[in-house]
C-alpha cells in the first residue's frame, strides 16, 4: 500500500468511527440556509446576476454525512444533486439523513476526490467543503474536481487557515506523541486529548483558545476527533492557497467573507496607510490583512470556469431593463426588520421595504425594474445600495 492509499485509509477510519459532521437527523427539511450552496445566492454573488438555469448538475464532494448534501437538495429544487465520500460508514449516515428529511433525490457514491472522473458527465456547481486539506495531494484533488467542472460553472471550496490554527496544531502534535503505538486509535485519541485539557492549567494557551472558540462543538467527541486527532491534514496562508487556485486552472472570483478582506477596517483610521497600499496585488493585500489580524481558522471562495458574466449594473439603461426579484435567502420576511443571505440584521427603510415586496412579487408579474419604478418611489441609488448587500437579484435584458 502506497503512502496515499495508507493516509486515505486511515482518513476513512476516522470518519466510519465518527461519521461527520454529527448534526442529528431530522424528519424534516434542515432549518434555514446557507447562502453558499444556494445556486441563486452563489450565481448572484460571484457574477452580479441571476443564472440562465436553474436545472443544473451539483456535486457534493466528500459529502460526509450529507448536512451540506441535504441543503444543497432542499435549496435547489430543480437541481441534480450527487455527493461522493470516501468513508463508506458515513455515507449510509448522509443517504438516511437525506431520505428522512425529504432529500431523497441525492444520489450517493463511495468515491475518493481522485476518481471523481467515473461519475458520468460534468457539473455546473460543485461544492468542496473541508475536504481537500485532509487529503495526502490537495493539488491532485482540486484538479481532478477542476476537470468535472462545466462552462460557467461555479467551485465552492472551504479549507482551513495556518493562523488561526495555530493552538489546534500544537494539540494535534501532543496527543499524538502521547499515543506513540496507539496512534490511529482515534477513540483512544479523543480521550486523551480530553484528559490533557482537563489537567493543563486555566491559564494556558491552548486551554484557553479551545474554551473561546470551540468548546462548544467540541462536546460531541465526532467534533473532538475531526479537530485535534485527524490523521491528515495541511493547513494554508494566501501565499499556499493561491498556489493550489493556480493549480486548479480556474478563476478565482472571491472569498465569500468579503468584509474580512477589507483592509479598510483594520487601516481606516490612517489614510496614508490606505495609500501605501495601493500599490499592492490583491494576494499581497489579502497576505497583509492575515498578518495584521491573524484570526484565520479558514478560507471559504469561490472559483469558476469562463465564461461567465461579471455585471456591475453602473449603465442606468441596463439596469432598468433588468428584472428584479427578492434574493430567496433571508429570515424573517416580510417585515422590514429581517437577516439578510449571510445572517446579519438588516433594517429597512418604507420604501426599500416597498420595493422588495415588488420584488417579491415579480416572478409571476415579471416587470422590470423601470416598471416597478413607476410606482415605487426608490432612487437608482436605492436600488444599487440593495443589490450590493445582496438583497435582490436582477436578471438582465
Amino acid at each position: 500500500m502506497s503512502d496515499s492509499q495508507a493516509i486515505s485509509a486511515a482518513v476513512a477510519k476516522l470518519y466510519d468511527t465518527y461519521p461527520f459532521p454529527p448534526e442529528p437527523l431530522l424528519d424534516e427539511p434542515p432549518p434555514g440556509y446557507n447562502w453558499r450552496w444556494n445556486w441563486l445566492a452563489a450565481y448572484n454573488f460571484c457574477t452580479g446576476q441571476k443564472p440562465q438555469k436553474q436545472d443544473i448538475r451539483i456535486l457534493d464532494a466528500g459529502c460526509g454525512s450529507g448536512v451540506g448534501t441535504e441543503y444543497l437538495v432542499h435549496l435547489n429544487p430543480q437541481a441534480q444533486v450527487v455527493g461522493i465520500d470516501l468513508s463508506a460508514g458515513t455515507l449510509a449516515v448522509a443517504q438516511e439523513r437525506c431520505q428522512r428529511s425529504g432529500a431523497d433525490r441525492a444520489q450517493f457514491h463511495h468515491l475518493s476526490l481522485y476518481d471523481v472522473d467515473q461519475l458520468p458527465g460534468k457539473f455546473d456547481f460543485i461544492n468542496c467543503v473541508g475536504v481537500l486539506h485532509h487529503l495526502p495531494d490537495p493539488i491532485r484533488g482540486i484538479k481532478s474536481l477542476a476537470a468535472k467542472l462545466a462552462p460557467g460553472g461555479l467551485m465552492h471550496i472551504f479549507v482551513y487557515g495556518e493562523l488561526g490554527r495555530w493552538e489546534i496544531k500544537l494539540m494535534q502534535q501532543a496527543i499524538a506523541l502521547l499515543q506513540g503505538d496507539k496512534r490511529g486509535d482515534y477513540r483512544d485519541g479523543v480521550q486523551l486529548g480530553r484528559k490533557l485539557f482537563a489537567v493543563l492549567p486555566e491559564s494556558n494557551r491552548l486551554v484557553k483558545r479551545e474554551r473561546e472558540r470551540w468548546s462548544l462543538e467540541n462536546q460531541r467527541d465526532e467534533c473532538f476527533a475531526d479537530m485535534y486527532v485527524h490523521p491528515q491534514e495541511i493547513d494554508y496562508n494566501i501565499e499556499t492557497l493561491f498556489e493550489l487556485i493556480d493549480a486548479s486552472g480556474l478563476e478565482f472570483l472571491g472569498f465569500s467573507n468579503p468584509s474580512y478582506w477589507q483592509l479598510e477596517r483594520l487601516l481606516g483610521k490612517d489614510p496614508g496607510l490606505i495609500e501605501r497600499v495601493a500599490g499592492l496585488s490583491d494576494q499581497a493585500m489579502y497576505r497583509l490583512i492575515e498578518l495584521l489580524d491573524p484570526e484565520v481558522t479558514h478560507y471559504e471562495f469561490f472559483l469558476g470556469r469562463s465564461p461567465l458574466p461579471k455585471t456591475d449594473w453602473l449603465d442606468d439603461t441596463a439596469l432598468l431593463a433588468a428584472m428584479p426579484e427578492r434574493n430567496p435567502c433571508m429570515d424573517g420576511w416580510p417585515s422590514r426588520c429581517l437577516f439578510n443571505y449571510d445572517y446579519q440584521i438588516v433594517n429597512l427603510s418604507e420604501q426599500e421595504f416597498e420595493f422588495l415586496q415588488a420584488c417579491n412579487a415579480n416572478l409571476e408579474i415579471g416587470q422590470t425594474l423601470g416598471e416597478i419604478l413607476t410606482s415605487v418611489q426608490l432612487s437608482l441609488e436605492g436600488v444599487r445600495s440593495l443589490l450590493a448587500r445582496q438583497l435582490i437579484l436582477l436578471t438582465p435584458r
